[in-house]
């Protein structure tokens, strides 16, 4: 283990407080943003939907270029748009410019995200599950800090009916900051990456770039495993938009409660992922994201059920225990699936796949709202996840694992 401490503990630095950049830029404040320039459901669900949409273009490309000219290039240029990003807000005057400055904003993941999983699967050996595990509990304290922290920013004051201009400039001010930081500390610790190729003719990199996208993407099973991931990241994009909203205009809350129950879900995906990643290391895969999926449906479909802070937040509880069971196990079983020197791909498609789940649930769930209800439009997509376990069930096959 103390030949991989140092590494991963700066790569969990860095993915710390990127995340809590992008965090503060996006759930409750965006959706509450665009709320505030006068979007309607549909429009909402689109604003928090496109910036994932840009992952579905560039997280593969991105991740298949990591395999071909270095993993430290690649991470760097996501942690640029990690850093900047979050000022151009400050332009905003309209929806238009919103959703133009989010498309590009999402760069920072798809750059920076399946890239980061790639070294920490170079550098996991057997234990993938559960330092895929660590490494995203870790970088989603930011996730967890974020969103609270984003609702506390724009808590209206007493006798505002919304909270001002200004205060949304606040938050997008602080999403820089903590970009700034994460790429400060990305130049002073990330080390040289002996995964570049030197000396690489335009030709042959370009071989390799195109011959390892194929060789991954037509891997069934690495197919179907990454949309278990999908799947249940449309329900997690459903709720990122939809939970602010829905707590604050129909369960009567206020920005601060709607924040702490995103933070709460956080909260528990972050403290069962490490021990779930080391049980699917042990144990396998499979029977973990069978599982989540159906803990993320039941409790995605009770939430229109329920009114009072306590109540969700149990729901969002259970949701992070389902969320948990699958992300620890599903991006594991990827890498798996797959050769050593395709990880970068790999999580690349991992990433792409997970990411039309996330764009596609927030532009879904406002489609569906605004032409039935919430209770409709969240047990149509819960029906979704119970329906895609037969195919993941039956259509892919894990090795068994052998205890050392």
């Amino acid at each position: 283990m103390t030949n991989i401490l140092s590494p991963f503990t700066a790569l969990c630095s860095v993915g710390l407080f990127a995340r809590l950049s992008y965090a503060l830029a996006r759930s409750p404040v965006l959706p509450l943003f665009a709320l505030h320039l006068g979007a309607g459901p549909e429009a909402i669900g689109f604003a928090v939907g496109i910036s994932t949409v840009t992952g579905i273009f560039f997280k593969l490309p991105s991740g298949a270029l990591s395999d071909v000219i270095g993993r430290k290039r690649t991470m760097l240029i996501g942690l640029l748009f990690f850093a900047f990003m979050p000022f151009t807000y400050l332009l905003i005057k309209d929806y238009t410019l919103l959703i133009i400055i989010r498309f590009f904003h999402g760069l920072a993941t798809a750059v920076y995200g399946p890239v980061s999983m790639a070294v920490v699967a170079d550098i996991a050996g057997g234990k993938k599950g559960e330092m895929l595990s660590w490494f995203s509990s870790v970088t989603i304290i930011g996730n967890l800090l974020g969103a609270p922290l984003g609702g506390f920013i724009l808590r209206s004051a007493p006798g505002a009916a919304a909270p001002s201009i200004a205060q949304f400039h606040y938050a997008y001010l602080a999403s820089g900051i903590a970009g700034m930081m994460s790429l400060i500390m990305a130049l002073s610790i990330l080390k040289g990456d002996k995964r570049a190729e030197k000396g690489m003719g335009l030709k042959e990199a370009s071989r390799r770039f195109v011959s390892g996208i194929k060789e991954v993407i037509s891997d069934r099973s690495v197919v179907i495993t990454s949309n278990m991931e999908g799947l249940q990241n449309l329900t997690v994009g459903a709720l990122e938009a939809f939970l602010p909203i829905y707590a604050v205009t129909v369960a009567g809350l206020n920005e601060f409660q709607a924040g702490l129950l995103w933070g709460v879900q956080v909260l528990v995906t972050i403290l069962s992922k490490p021990i779930m990643g080391r049980t699917s290391d042990r144990f396998g895969r499979k029977p973990l994201i069978v599982a989540g999926m159906i803990l993320c449906a039941a409790s995605f479909g009770v939430i229109p059920l329920l009114k009072g802070f306590y109540p969700l937040m149990l729901a969002a509880v259970f949701f992070g225990f389902g969320e948990a069971f699958v992300t620890s196990s599903s991006a594991a079983l990827v890498a798996d699936i797959c050769k050593e020197k395709h990880f970068g791909t790999a999580m690349g498609t991992f990433g792409t796949i997970f990411d039309i789940g996330h764009a596609s649930g927030p532009i879904l769930a406002g489609f569906l709202i605004a032409r039935f209800d919430y209770l409709h439009s969240f047990w149509i997509m819960s029906g979704i996840l119970l329906a895609a376990l037969p195919v993941f069930v039956f259509g892919v096959k894990e090795k068994l694992r052998v205890e050392s």
